[in-house]
């Protein structure tokens, strides 16, 4: 269920007209039990433009597989992204449900400024 779940989250995203759907770049949020990953995609050539996750060698965490890392990792994704001059995204859940770390890290980007 959860593929088919994706599938219609994913086809919904590139069916919807909008006029700046090219400008805006993806935010795939990937969880696992111990850690949490991020990235901005540009979602037209497939480029990772950003990332941030609970491994970064600058700011390894010890364990990243609670609220406080998810929102550590938001933060930065937002940092990262504005450094090179996004400001609105696309928050992609992967198909989870928008609650505690994944809910988590997308406040504390919206905090950090992306707009999505």
């Amino acid at each position: 269920m959860p593929l088919a779940r994706n599938a219609a989250a994913l086809l919904f995203a590139a069916c919807t007209p909008r006029a700046d759907s090219c400008v805006r770049g993806g935010v795939p949020c990937v969880r696992t039990n111990n850690h949490i990953y991020a990235q901005v995609v540009n979602d037209v050539e497939g480029h990772i433009l950003a990332a941030a996750s609970t491994l970064d060698k600058d700011d390894k965490m010890e364990y990243g597989g609670n609220c406080d890392a998810a929102a550590v990792v938001g933060k930065k994704i937002a940092e990262r992204a504005k450094a090179k001059g996004i400001e609105k995204v696309h928050f992609d859940r992967n198909g989870k449900k928008f609650h505690g770390r994944v809910k988590a890290l997308a406040d504390s980007a919206r905090e950090a400024g992306l707009v999505f």
